[in-house]
């Protein structure tokens, strides 16, 4: 993203702040988030709405007052003053427009799990389910599929998380299935991390030989942060194919500290 569009996103998020208040409740919050997300779907379904709310040529004012005759009766206030925010910016691709929408429905849903202390169950909730469809090659096939309608991916999710997960995490999931940039178990990662980012917190994925136990992570956790200056979220993967040790994870640094990992090291230093 251009500095054109960061700016846009950080005036954008100004005005979803501004319209849910410093106070906001979590229903007004859930129903924001939800909202942007629908709209996000209609943008995605209607070319040439999406392309005359983000044409820069057009007088911001325009763009507004079109975004307030679509969604006006659509939408609560927090919503409506957050797009029509959004189409008056100038974003520096189209595509930034509706990204910055997903990124801002799936704060407000974030800030009201937050608001009922339900943030860290559902960051775990989509780590989980990250590792759930990664091992489940049929079902990341049925949630990639291209043949397959979004509806019918939906559809799938949903059906899968009736009842095993709150309502906010199922929203998350559910609209992120319609719309994948990468493999689904890497987007519910994402959101994952996204939602550790909302505490302030870290990620490190973590690959274990064995599984760890509740003290074992505490420990894993409290040297991360120590390194990272900053409270680190351990998600542990059992593998056994690493023999033993741990690959850890965090960004886009990896910590390699298993017998595979050091053979692997070994094979590459003969090549």
């Amino acid at each position: 993203m251009y500095a054109a569009s960061r700016e846009a996103l950080a005036h954008t998020r100004s005005a979803l702040q501004s319209a849910l208040g410093s106070g906001a409740e979590t229903a007004a919050a859930a129903q924001a988030g939800s909202e942007l997300l629908s709209v996000v779907e209609a943008l995605d379904s209607q070319r040439t709405l999406r392309g005359a709310l983000a044409d820069a040529s057009a007088p911001a004012a325009i763009r507004e007052t079109l975004a307030e005759q679509v969604f006006g009766s659509k939408v609560s206030a927090p919503a409506l003053a957050t797009v029509k925010a959004a189409v008056g910016q100038d974003w520096s691709a189209q595509s930034d427009l509706t990204n910055s929408l997903v990124q801002l429905g799936r704060e407000a849903l974030l800030q009201a799990a937050a608001n009922q202390d339900q943030l860290d169950t559902v960051e775990d909730e989509l780590f989980r389910l990250g590792r759930i469809v990664a091992g489940n090659g049929e079902l990341e096939q049925a949630l990639s599929d291209r043949n397959t309608s979004v509806e019918a991916k939906r559809e799938l999710l949903s059906r899968l998380l009736y009842g095993k997960s709150t309502a906010i995490t199922s929203t998350l999931a559910v609209h992120a299935v319609g719309r994948l940039k990468a493999s689904p178990a890497d987007t519910f990662d994402e959101l994952s991390a996204l939602a550790a980012t909302q505490r302030d917190r870290a990620v490190a994925h973590v690959r274990s030989a064995a599984a760890l136990n509740e003290e074992q992570s505490d420990r894993l956790a409290a040297t991360l942060t120590r390194v990272y200056g900053k409270p680190v979220t351990v998600h542990v993967e059992v593998d056994p194919e690493l023999l033993s040790g741990l690959v850890v994870r965090v960004g886009d640094e990896v910590i390699d500290g298993t017998a595979a990992g050091r053979l692997a090291a070994v094979r590459k230093s003969l090549t």
